[in-house]
């Protein structure tokens, strides 16, 4: 049995930061591609970014790229989401999903979290 819990959205204040967690059982990160998408009220799903399996390179969206950050604790078996900097545009449902493969397709993803609210308001 495979589940993603994703944690750690809340409100923040636009040029504040949050960190968001993906914690996975059922299946270890570090043998997957995890994923982080975001949704927004009325907008499809977005891929934020992903970590690879084994050496763990990274791929950001333009959109978050030099603001976010994924990284990848294989002894807690989680995979991390550092938003630094965030806009109001950055409000979004966060998810984290798992791949066998490397991509920013998210019907390549097999796995997916319930998702956690990220609010940036002032």
């Amino acid at each position: 049995q495979v589940q993603l819990v994703e944690s750690g959205g809340g409100l923040v204040q636009p040029g504040g930061s949050l960190r968001l967690s993906c914690a996975a059982s059922g299946l270890t990160v570090e043998y997957y591609v995890i994923g982080w998408f975001r949704q927004a009220p009325g907008k499809e799903r977005e891929g934020v970014g992903c970590i690879s399996h084994s050496d763990g390179w990274t791929y950001y969206s333009d959109s978050v790229k030099g603001r976010f950050t994924i990284s990848r604790d294989n002894a807690k078996n989680t995979v991390y989401l550092q938003m630094n900097s965030l806009k109001p545009a950055d409000t979004a449902v966060y998810y984290c999903a798992a791949s066998r493969i490397p991509t920013m397709s998210w019907n390549d993803y097999d796995y997916w979290g319930r998702g956690t609210q990220v609010t940036v308001s002032s």
